[in-house]
């Protein structure tokens, strides 16, 4: 398998944006469920009208994000040892 060369500031954005859209995604769908009120970007997500799984897939796409950004991370870790 060719590793394809990456630069530091794109895995960073990963992690960024992974943590970031996490935190959106699932913190919002939480205060929603508990305290009936949300906040950040799934907030204005649901302001606009959209329904209340749009927090979930926010969540999930963090997920996924941050599970793509530690498997660049340990790859590079092997390939450096």
């Amino acid at each position: 398998m060719t590793q394809r060369r990456q630069s530091p500031a794109a895995q960073s954005a990963r992690w960024i944006l992974g943590i970031l859209l996490l935190v959106q995604g699932f913190g919002s769908a939480i205060t929603q469920t508990l305290w009936d009120t949300s906040f950040g970007v799934a907030g204005l997500l649901r302001a606009a009208g959209l329904p209340p799984w749009t927090d979930l897939l926010l969540g999930a796409a963090g997920a996924v994000l941050l599970t793509w950004a530690l498997a660049w991370h340990n790859l590079r870790r092997r390939t450096r040892a």
